[in-house]
């Protein structure tokens, strides 16, 4: 298992991963690419001017999937017309950003040599993250961890649940993947706090 991110010489922080273990976090990232991208936005009206011009056509409601939800909170869950219009004019970038950070990682790992087909245990993948690459990964590491939490159920204060789960429940794989992203993104984190 990989031993997490250290400090770079110079700033930002390096890791080597196994091929499987940067096959697996390239999953992760390309999984949750793929879920913000899946949904089709709200189409303009085309009455507002500034509207066209900005191209302000993003959903007014709510994602129905839970994890969509959680990504994408209400910013005002009093008031729903207010939510609406919020969401319409937000939700369109910050699916990108969350998007965009996700795909950073996937390229930064086909860069540093993770190839198309992993099948190879001997594989060793290096990464180098700048301070900004960094800041990406950890946005990134955020939203995926989130994304399985909410798939799973986790609540905050039940880790000792988790951690009861017998090896053949076929959630206990996954609660494992999300200690280990979390495990990566603290060891990120006191890399670049060094």
């Amino acid at each position: 298992m990989s031993e997490g991110f250290e400090r770079r010489r110079g700033g930002g922080a390096v890791a080597t991963f196994t091929g499987l273990e940067a096959d697996l976090l390239r999953s992760l990232a390309s999984q949750l690419v793929e879920l913000l991208r899946n949904e089709v936005a709200t189409p303009a009206t085309g009455d507002d001017p500034l509207e066209q011009l900005l191209d302000f056509s993003g959903p007014t409601s709510a994602p129905d999937d839970p994890v969509l939800a959680r990504l994408l909170p209400t910013a005002y869950p009093d008031d729903e017309e207010a939510a609406g219009e919020f969401r319409r004019y937000t939700e369109p970038s910050l699916r990108d950003s969350k998007a965009d950070a996700a795909t950073a990682v996937v390229r930064t790992l086909e860069e540093a040599g993770l190839p198309t087909e992993v099948g190879d245990d001997r594989l060793v993948v290096d990464v180098e993250l700048d301070g900004g690459d960094a800041v990406t990964w950890l946005r990134s590491f955020t939203d995926i961890r989130l994304a399985l939490a909410t798939r799973l159920g986790i609540e905050d204060d039940d880790e000792d649940r988790w951690l009861a789960l017998p090896d053949e429940d076929p959630r206990a794989p996954v609660f494992d993947i999300y200690q280990w992203v979390g495990y990566l993104q603290e060891t990120l984190v006191a890399a670049l706090s060094r």
